[in-house]
């Protein structure tokens, strides 16, 4: 398998951590780079909480920037050397089982029914998934954001499955706020929403694109849009189509459902359980992971036994630093990997 594959995998029964039970999960994936025979040369790729697994596709944008200074031929995560998957989480919008799936059931969509699922739901599906692609081993899971936070689910649900994880503008707590509520003060109001079940009302397409210019107006996208922009109309221009695309894309139920896995996941309490190295990245001016987390985030996992390496990166990029910035921190990525690649 070789070059860039969009692909989707279909497995039966998937029981949650609630007990509950999927009676059908479809993963839909990207990968670049080919197979080794044994299984043993793969990186995971994480994505955020509004993007999908086009991010390591070359000259594909996500809500994080484009990752393909980092993903590729000669780059830090080698696509000569590594074979490379980024699979689109479990409740998320670019091809995986949400919401607007059809529960098979009872042939509709599940809308509001859709059953509540974890951080740790999310990685146990990629595990299925890397299985069927026969990947027996990964050398690093590597992400932002809401990727950073299954980077770290990784390192304590699958301990011996990888050999570092590298989280990114990220916390191993979610954000203090409060998410659902939040979500809800946009969309009570809408009145397409019907609670989740809006697949047959005309959906809540003007309050997606509301939702999504505010997002990324407090991610920084503004500001990084500046240079080719520097007229303020046609910025707010751009910034509307942006956020107006996305809005077609992306399911809101997907908000909730991955919202309330956030609010529920904290790897923190189980720092003891990451055997492998770990590169935390965080950028100095991200308003929702601030470098002040590193401290204490570092301080715990060393003092779990974990082998911590942190690095700030110097950015006006906010959260969208991983990618917009990728170049300052690519150094520090390619290092860690070497140092996986000589343990």
């Amino acid at each position: 398998m070789t070059g860039l594959v969009h692909d989707h995998f279909t497995f039966k029964d998937f029981r949650l951590e609630s007990g509950a039970i999927l009676p059908e999960v479809t993963i839909a994936y990207v990968t670049r780079g080919t197979r080794a025979p044994d299984g043993r040369n793969a990186i995971l790729v994480t994505h955020g909480y509004t993007s999908g697994p086009r991010m390591i596709e070359p000259g594909v944008a996500s809500s994080e920037g484009a990752w393909s200074t980092l993903v590729g031929p000669g780059a830090p995560i080698d696509t000569d050397r590594y074979y490379v998957v980024c699979s689109n989480m479990l409740g998320s919008s670019f091809g995986s089982t949400n919401a607007a799936s059809i529960d098979p059931r009872t042939g509709k969509a599940y809308g509001s029914s859709f059953p509540v699922i974890t951080v740790a739901d999310i990685v146990t599906a990629q595990r299925h998934l890397l299985y069927h692609l026969g990947v027996t081993h990964l050398r690093a899971v590597v992400g932002p954001s809401y990727g950073g936070f299954q980077a770290f689910q990784w390192g304590v649900s699958f301990p011996d499955f990888m050999d570092g994880i590298v989280p990114v503008v990220t916390s191993p707590l979610p954000p203090q706020s409060d998410r659902i509520a939040g979500l809800m003060k946009w969309f009570q109001t809408d009145q397409n929403w019907n609670n989740g079940d809006y697949y047959e009302n005309g959906g809540v397409h003007a309050t997606m694109t509301r939702l999504r210019i505010d997002t990324l107006t407090r991610y920084g996208l503004a500001d990084s849009l500046a240079d080719r922009f520097p007229d303020l109309a046609a910025r707010d221009a751009e910034m509307h189509r942006i956020a107006s695309a996305w809005a077609d894309a992306f399911d809101a139920n997907s908000l909730f459902i991955l919202g309330r896995a956030m609010e529920a996941y904290d790897v923190a309490k189980d720092y003891a359980r990451i055997r492998v190295p770990v590169l935390y990245v965080l950028s100095t001016t991200d308003a929702l992971f601030p470098p002040t987390l590193a401290p204490g985030v570092i301080a715990g996992l060393r003092a779990a036994g974990v082998d911590a390496t942190y690095f700030e990166l110097e950015s006006q990029h906010g959260h969208l630093a991983s990618g917009a910035d990728a170049d300052k921190w690519a150094p520090a990525l390619a290092a860690f990997i070497r140092k996986l690649e000589e343990a």
